[in-house]
């Protein structure tokens, strides 16, 4: 596949490589595909690889770099995994030691990117049924909550399904599975409606990434399986260095959100 220069997605991934983008990126270059990352030694990737396959939820693959490659040529032009994310979390034994802009710095020659759909992906054809999204309205980071759903291990990953809420009206909510229901690619539908208690979420206004929204009078909170899962999976495992992106914080590829739909 051949992409061109100059596009939205590019335009955004020039901005994070120079250090002008910096925030989430909820609604930036509309009709493009955004990914989640995680970037581990090629020692454990077979395991994690398995985990993605065994959790298409949580964790849809829509690329893999080959070991110590800083690209992966089939999601953008001029692509470069280090620098090309608004912000990145550094993390060492399972805890997060540092939140950089960049990654050049620390790049190494064993490891394996994995690019993960992003729910931002369907958010565009929400929108375009107009179905609101809170979080776009006010322009903040979707929150996101750890659940007490397991996910299925792989080797040494495994640990809870982290999900993203937006709260709709019911009449928003049917639409929105039958919208979401088509991009399988980049979440698929819903995995939870109404009450977050029953699927472990203590206190709704306290998300564990991300940014609380407010939930209007005959409102309900919809959660969509979120690809911050691998780093809650990272989190368990402990691997002695892995990088993710920071939530919300998406890699802004070149493919198309449309090409997603089935």
């Amino acid at each position: 596949m051949t992409f061109a220069a100059g596009s939205a997605a590019h335009l955004a991934r020039l901005e994070a490589r120079s250090g002008t983008l910096s925030g989430p990126t909820t609604n930036l270059a509309p009709g493009f595909v955004q990914a989640n990352l995680a970037i581990l030694p090629r020692d454990l990737a077979y395991d994690f690889l398995l985990f993605c396959q065994r959790n298409p939820k949580p964790c849809p693959l829509v690329g893999v770099s080959d070991a110590g490659v800083p690209m992966i040529e089939a999601l953008g032009h001029d692509l470069d995994i280090r620098s090309d994310v608004p912000r990145y979390r550094v993390w060492e034994n399972g805890k997060l030691i540092a939140e950089p802009h960049d990654i050049s710095d620390i790049w190494r020659e064993d490891l394996v990117t994995f690019a993960i759909g992003c729910s931002f992906s369907f958010e565009e054809a929400l929108l375009a049924l107009n179905v609101p999204v809170r979080h776009i309205e006010d322009d903040t980071n979707v929150p996101m909550y750890r659940t007490s759903i397991e996910t299925v291990p792989a080797g040494v990953f495994s640990g809870p399904l982290v999900v993203s809420m937006r709260p709709m009206k019911p009449q928003d909510a049917i639409k929105a599975i039958q919208i979401t229901g088509r991009f399988p690619s980049v979440h698929g539908a819903p995995v939870h409606i109404g009450d977050p208690t029953e699927i472990g979420i203590a206190d709704i206004a306290n998300p564990d990434y991300g940014d609380a929204v407010r939930i209007e009078p005959g409102e309900v909170p919809v959660f969509w399986a979120c690809g911050v899962t691998p780093q809650a999976a990272i989190a368990t495992a402990r691997p002695a260095f892995s990088i993710t992106h920071a939530p919300g914080h998406m890699l802004v590829t070149d493919l198309v959100n449309a090409d997603l739909s089935i």
